[in-house]
């Protein structure tokens, strides 16, 4: 038996590489494009680091690319970890409807998608 949501179709994966451009555009803009609508999340413990340490998290999300199978199976550029300052760190994009209250319909569609970037230390995971 085939596990459809892992099968990757033809269709779903020209869905994949949009979202993917899409999330990249959105993460490395910081959420700084009209187009793609969304808003950036920082934890607690994100949120209370000292600032130089913020800044250099915040450059880490917008500039990352180590993309690979184990971060990124769907190739969808969704999910990341990374480390600074000795400190590991995720960041994850969720895709809603803009209702907010729950997952789009149609994530390739900017226009009834909104993305949230959240960044976490790993250890709030």
């Amino acid at each position: 038996m085939t596990d459809q949501t892992t099968t990757l179709t033809p269709e779903r994966t020209r869905d994949a590489a949009t979202i993917a451009a899409q999330n990249d555009l959105f993460r490395s803009s910081l959420g700084e494009t009209p187009d793609l609508p969304g808003q950036i999340v920082l934890t607690q413990g994100v949120a209370a680091l000292p600032p130089i340490e913020h800044i250099e998290v915040i450059r880490s999300v917008a500039r990352f690319d180590t993309f690979n199978e184990d971060n990124d199976p769907h190739g969808e550029h969704d999910f990341g970890a990374f480390e600074v300052r000795g400190n590991r760190y995720f960041w994850k994009i969720d895709l809603y409807a803009n209702d907010l209250q729950h997952g789009s319909e149609d994530p390739t569609n900017p226009k009834e998608t909104y993305r949230i970037l959240t960044i976490m230390l790993a250890s709030e995971y």
